[in-house]
């Protein structure tokens, strides 16, 4: 078997296996990097042993000869059925990574000025978080919001804190929901969001917190959730949602969450069940 696994990497220059090994491992990094909190790291890291040994039994088993030709040709087979099943399991993740992709600075379009929106929204927390008014406000970034914005009610208005202080304002006609930003204007309140799976969040936080991390899973959006129950602001992003955050640090996080770059790895310092 050594001298088999020797035949491997012999005739080979050193230089070219370091590279081939050099690029195996940063390919397996970024993917257990994108997939970290996600149900389908686990599922990979599964998956990578199992070709590993697969991928080692063919090369120790020899390609010419009759030796343990049957083993082979099951091997065979069960590396192309994981080829198509990682296709079909890692479906949600391969089109949030697409996603991604088109969200970069060189494909996507620039960042949206939000000098007006960010101290309207402050001042609105501030009010909702210590009246415990639920809240949901989705600040668009570099991908359109065009699908959410329809199906809610337009507002088209200038962002402002008395304005988002009356949406949210128990028993109003719009409270429920979440309301999107775009650029220095409410686009449109009433909207119903994508909800998360609940194991993005945990337990003890409801359907407004799987709402807010669900409009993140595949857009750039920035969302700020207000809980009805305590009081507590949080800030999804890239599918992860934050710890709760005290008030003087709000506006300095939402700032840097809107400016971060979008790399699929969730919010800093995200929580989950």
């Amino acid at each position: 078997m050594l001298d088999r696994l020797g035949q491997v990497f012999r005739g080979n220059e050193p230089v070219a296996i370091a590279v081939e090994l050099a690029v195996i491992w940063a390919a397996v990094f970024l993917m257990l990097r994108f997939l970290r909190g996600t149900r389908g790291a686990g599922v990979l890291k599964g998956v990578i042993v199992i070709l590993a040994a697969v991928i080692l039994a063919l090369r120790l088993g020899g390609s010419g000869s009759e030796t343990f030709a049957r083993l082979r040709f099951v091997a065979e087979a069960l590396a192309g059925t994981l080829a198509i099943a990682l296709v079909v399991v890692f479906q949600p993740e391969l089109r949030q990574a697409l996603m991604r992709l088109g969200q970069s600075r060189w494909l996507g379009r620039g960042r949206v000025q939000l000098t007006e929106a960010v101290p309207a929204i402050d001042e609105a927390v501030e009010f909702l978080s210590r009246n415990q008014f639920g809240a949901l406000i989705v600040v668009e970034r570099s991908v359109p919001l065009a699908d959410m914005v329809r199906t809610g009610v337009p507002i088209d208005s200038a962002v402002s804190a008395r304005l988002l202080e009356s949406i949210f304002w128990p028993n109003s006609p719009l409270h429920d929901l979440a309301v999107v930003v775009s650029g220095n204007r409410i686009a449109a309140a009433n909207v119903q969001l994508p909800i998360a799976d609940a194991s993005a969040v945990p337990p003890r936080l409801g359907s407004r917190h799987q709402a807010a991390v669900g409009a993140t899973v595949e857009t750039d959006a920035v969302v700020v959730v207000v809980s009805e129950q305590t009081g507590a602001i949080r800030i999804a992003s890239d599918g992860g949602l934050s710890e709760p955050i005290a008030y003087d640090d709000f506006a300095a996080a939402l700032r840097s969450a809107l400016t971060a770059e979008s790399d699929g790895s969730g919010t800093e310092g995200a929580v989950h069940a």
